[in-house]
């Protein structure tokens, strides 16, 4: 967390159609001291080539701001990186970074982009523009002008000129931060309804929307309804690459996960009271805890048999608990989805889906972590991938801290 926010921070993206690889690449790190780092690029045309030059950029910028390099200096250095299209005179990649520190102070560096847009929260959601400096930055290269050969002196391209805009705020409670690339705002462009695309003032109209309808959507609903209809305006076949990335400042939602016995049964109460008086969501993943926390709070277990999972064993019902799964098998499910969340199967509904689901929307996670083995996981004859309770527990949280920016507690009783 940032102070006594926690930022979320989310992505959703759509290929170009008829391409195998993503054109606009997006990288979010958390640094030692606290930053938060995030990064769209978007590299010219789409494919490889784009996702490579993209990734390029993301990268280097990624790199230069959290090793200290001042933003303005940062930016200037990849400007001067970056190679320049012959035919078109401009640079192979955009970019758009933010640098959130420790107490939710924003710096943002844009270099052709469509600009960010934040919103702060009010009775009625309030579009806010910041002011922003234009930083020219010279670096050799060649320019077209009027369809010319590249202007020379001698033997040397004179030298062309790239403009960034920098702002910086100090970010609220509430506030969302949403940038995108142009596959957003030039989505359905030649078509009847926007022959010109989308446009910025129409993707702020609906954002705006949005946020009145449900003021409480996670940033990665909102960065998936932004590119889902984006994507509708081009039937559903992008002529681009098209991404959004959405970063929210708010309170933490918390989420309890405990799974397996104690290996000392004395602490079954100590196990059932925390469950009671967690106060957040909380998943019991296993038989064996979901019966001891059961028989401690007198309450009683139904299997759910709704939405049979050939492969992933049925979820159970609890008062006073969101979600109640089986044990080793679901958590390592979830472990792979988490690692791959463009998998088929995460449109699929089952306990494991329904667990990632619950672990994405929730900031500050706890997992509670019995230590009693199960002879049952002992078994030579089981496969070799289903590994113990206590590293796919680590594997899941690790994936949670890196990949999603999730803080994360571990306790093993």
């Amino acid at each position: 967390m940032n102070g006594s926010n926690f930022i979320e921070v989310a992505h959703f993206a759509r290929k170009k159609q008829g391409q195998g690889a993503e054109g606009d690449v997006f990288l979010s790190r958390k640094t030692d001291d606290g930053r938060i780092i995030s990064v769209l690029s978007d590299g010219l045309g789409s494919g490889i080539k784009a996702g490579v030059l993209a990734t390029l950029t993301a990268t280097m910028a990624a790199r230069f701001v959290a090793e200290d390099i001042p933003l303005r200096k940062a930016a200037r250095i990849i400007m001067k990186t970056l190679p320049v299209c012959k035919e078109r005179g401009i640079s192979y990649a955009t970019f758009t970074l933010a640098d959130i520190d420790s107490q939710s102070r924003v710096k943002i560096i844009e270099y052709d982009n469509p600009a960010y847009l934040l919103f702060r929260e009010a009775a009625e959601p309030i579009l806010l523009e910041p002011l922003k400096h234009d930083i020219a930055v010279d670096r050799p290269g060649s320019r077209r002008q009027g369809g010319q050969a590249p202007l020379r002196s001698g033997s040397v391209s004179l030298l062309s000129r790239a403009v960034m805009h920098y702002s910086e705020f100090e970010a609220k409670s509430g506030d969302r931060l949403v940038f995108f690339s142009d596959g957003v705002s030039q989505s359905g462009m030649g078509s009847r309804s926007y022959p010109l695309g989308w446009g910025v003032p129409r993707v702020q109209s609906y954002i705006m929307k949005l946020l009145r309808e449900t003021p409480d959507i996670s940033a990665r609903r909102l960065a998936q309804a932004v590119v889902q209809e984006a994507e509708s305006h081009d039937a559903y076949q992008p002529k681009d690459d098209i991404t959004c990335a959405v970063i929210y400042f708010r309170k933490p939602r918390r989420l309890l996960l405990m799974s397996g016995p104690s290996i000392d049964p004395g602490r079954d109460a100590e196990m059932a009271r925390m469950f009671r008086d967690f106060q957040g969501s909380k998943i019991l993943c296993g038989g064996t805890t979901a019966s001891i926390v059961a028989r401690e709070l007198g309450l009683s277990i139904k299997v759910n048999l709704k939405n049979i999972d050939p492969v992933i064993p049925p979820a159970s019902l609890m008062e006073g608990a969101d979600l109640v799964t089986e044990g080793i098998i679901t958590l390592g499910r979830a472990a792979e989805l988490l690692e791959n969340p463009a998998s088929p199967d995460r449109l699929k509904s089952n306990p494991a889906t329904q667990l990632v689901e619950l672990l994405l929307n929730s900031d500050c996670i706890e997992f509670v972590v019995g230590t009693k083995i199960n002879e049952a996981h002992q078994d030579p004859s089981m496969p070799v991938e289903l590994e113990i309770r206590r590293n796919i527990i680590k594997r899941i949280a690790g994936l949670l801290e890196e990949k999603y920016l999730k803080e994360i507690h571990i306790r093993f009783i």
